[in-house]
């Protein structure tokens, strides 16, 4: 779901390329070859120090996370990555920070922090998600499985520093009265299908109600285990964009990594695999297992949020009817 450029992106992107460079001032040592890699939520930039290491330069979106927001997500990152969790490194800027902050005339505040280059191929693509190969997906998705247990098996047991605050894929942010993506009730592609999505969530909201928020079913999530984010290399599999990460149901999780692969030929073979490698590092019933359904709708919904708040973009124009066919049939599903 890349962005296309049009003149306020445009400019957008002008100010973060200027805010990049003004940043790196910030951290030791000097850099080359900064190169825009990806633009879509933020600004990524490939670059590298003298000794030809290589780094990412991540320039946020202004408005989406606080200080102690962006403060939290780089410090669980460096907790996994301390611990052996196969995610991106933090760089401190000179001073010992995790992140520093650029004003630009006439535009908001910019967070900008640098992480170590994860090398890596990503495993598929959203767009061409139906080429990939059966036999080579059902590797990576064991793969995935056991990394997306690692990372709940963390979660749960690790101490949050004093000031941790991370957003909530919880009832509320997700099909509440104001979620966090956005308020998907009011797209008007739905219109037609309100009372069905209505209906289903206040299904969901007596289910989600009843599983609770334990430790064993409920904390710290990626909650973007899509293709783009998972990288292969050297036999392993490597986690990078924890932009959207915070507190969940670590069935979100599991739901997310196979939403994209709905009504495609793989999906069986990557939800065994996905299955498979989770329960290999820690537990998950059948009976919790069994409310994929669920999941898979909930995550739906959120794309609905995800187009609405950016109708204005081709991008959310052309995903917007599939988003909407995908959900209203998985609601079906989940209420038969």
């Amino acid at each position: 779901m890349t962005e296309t450029n049009t003149p306020v992106l445009d400019k957008q992107l002008a100010a973060m390329n200027e805010a990049a460079e003004r940043a790196l001032a910030s951290w030791p040592g000097r850099f080359r070859d900064m190169t825009l890699v990806k633009y879509r939520e933020n600004a990524v930039y490939s670059l590298y120090d003298d000794a030809g290491q290589r780094f990412a330069l991540r320039v946020h979106r202004p408005g989406y996370h606080s200080d102690a927001e962006l403060r939290s997500e780089l410090l669980w990152m460096s907790a996994l990555a301390t611990a052996g969790v196969p995610v991106p490194g933090i760089v401190p800027t000179r001073d010992g920070a995790l992140f520093v902050k650029v004003k630009l005339p006439e535009r908001p505040v910019m967070q900008i922090d640098m992480l170590v280059w994860l090398a890596g191929q990503p495993i598929g693509s959203i767009e061409d998600i139906g080429a990939s190969n059966t036999e080579a997906l059902r590797d990576h998705y064991v793969k995935a499985g056991v990394l997306a247990a690692q990372l709940h098996n963390f979660g749960e047991g690790w101490q949050m520093p004093d000031g941790f605050a991370r957003h909530a894929w919880d009832a509320g942010g997700l099909i509440g009265e104001d979620p966090f993506w956005g308020k998907f009730r009011e797209l008007p592609a739905l219109a037609e299908h309100r009372g069905l999505i209505e209906t289903a969530c206040r299904k969901a909201e007596t289910e989600l109600a009843a599983l609770g928020r334990r430790a064993s079913v409920y904390g710290l999530i990626h909650a973007d285990f899509v293709p783009e984010n998972l990288l292969h290399a050297d036999g392993s599999l490597l986690l990078i964009d924890f932009d959207d990460a915070g507190f969940g149901w670590h069935m979100f999780e599991l739901a997310t990594a196979l939403y994209f692969y709905l009504d495609t030929p793989h999906y069986d073979a990557v939800r065994d695999a996905l299955v498979a490698g989770y329960r290999s590092e820690r537990a998950l019933s059948d009976a919790h297992w069994a409310q994929l359904p669920l999941f898979l709708l909930l995550r739906s919904i959120t794309y609905l949020s995800w187009v609405h708040t950016r109708r204005e973009t081709e991008t959310a124009q052309e995903l917007t009817p599939m988003f909407v066919e995908r959900t209203v049939e998985l609601a079906r599903r989940y209420l038969m």
